[in-house]
């Protein structure tokens, strides 16, 4: 917590100038000792800081002095090198801005800092998009994101299927999602959520518009994720499974139905385990169940039951028996 501490130490004397070492002890909750060694870890580090002796006496930095770090804390500084998202950043056209930023930062550091900083871009890096999904291309990202800024409407034509559709937005608010951008703008006096990859055309248009009194983008995401996730249409599924392969159906439905499942009681001639599972995504579930393979069994309900086992007859229609099969093994 060092760091942090020194940083606090540099921002008291900026903001209240010359204090003393008992005062700046009792505002960071440690010894005057400690305060001595900061001043000289600071002193060594370039910071024109100094001490006087003396009932005046005191620690102040040099008349004209101000850290470019004003107001931020040492985690705070290693926050902006965690949220440097090179993706997202330059799909909003802010690549080279934070690249820019993250520099500033960083010369702004005392030595000891920056060190820390340097260390944190080495060990951390953050990934938005999801395995196996190179995003959503978002041509008209950077219209968005500027009328968003600007506070102007924006014409779009959105793909709703198999039509594309005219709107004018009055955009509220960027939101990065699993590596998709959404863009939540007032339509009609509705707010509502689109998605930007559907967007094929955009044109910010001259006028302006007025916030909604009291919005909060934040607030408002969080509602329309819980909305979503509670209407959502859900299937409840009876299954057998191999317990071998537990982990396995944990990747095919997702592991937090898999801690949401129930346990049937009852004894299983092979030793499977019986689950009643509920999933949100029912159209999709024959084709996951039948992911699988051998190793489960569809119970209930019974139309997707025989709808496994059609896709199961399907699949093995364009595999004829070639001879012995190699023995599964167990993932």
């Amino acid at each position: 917590m060092r760091a942090s501490r020194l940083v606090s130490l540099l921002l008291l004397l900026q903001t209240r100038g010359r204090m003393t070492a008992a005062q700046l002890a009792a505002e960071l909750e440690v010894s005057e000792r400690t305060i001595h060694r900061d001043v000289e870890a600071l002193s060594a580090a370039g910071v024109p800081i100094y001490a006087e002796r003396g009932p005046y006496g005191g620690v102040q930095l040099v008349d004209g002095y101000r850290t470019r770090l004003t107001g931020m804390t040492a985690h705070e500084a290693e926050a902006v090198f965690l949220a440097g998202l090179p993706g997202p950043a330059a799909e909003l056209g802010l690549g080279t801005v934070m690249t820019a930023a993250r520099l500033k930062v960083l010369a702004a550091l005392p030595v000891e800092l920056r060190a820390r900083a340097s260390r944190l871009v080495e060990r951390f890096h953050l990934d938005a998009a999801g395995w196996f999904q190179p995003g959503d291309p978002v041509p008209h990202l950077g219209t968005l994101a500027e009328a968003v800024w600007e506070g102007q409407r924006v014409q779009v034509a959105y793909e709703r299927g198999d039509e594309a559709v005219e709107r004018v937005l009055e955009p509220l608010g960027l939101v990065l999602k699993g590596g998709i951008w959404y863009v939540v703008a007032s339509v009609e006096g509705q707010v509502r959520t689109y998605r930007v990859s559907r967007v094929a055309a955009a044109t910010a248009l001259d006028d302006r518009f007025e916030r909604p009194t009291g919005f909060d983008l934040a607030e408002f995401w969080a509602e329309s994720i819980a909305n979503y996730e509670r209407e959502a249409p859900r299937l409840e599924l009876v299954v057998r499974v191999d317990p071998r392969y537990l982990g396995r159906l944990g990747d095919v439905v997702g592991q937090q139905a898999i801690e949401a499942a129930e346990h049937m009681d009852g004894p299983d001639p092979d030793g499977w385990l019986r689950l009643r599972l509920r999933v949100d995504w029912p159209r999709e579930a024959p084709g996951r169940m039948l992911a699988m393979g051998a190793h489960l069994e569809v119970i209930e309900p019974p139309e997707i039951r025989a709808r496994v086992a059609s896709l199961a007859r399907a699949a093995a229609a364009l595999y004829p028996a070639t001879g012995s099969e190699p023995a599964a093994t167990p993932a």
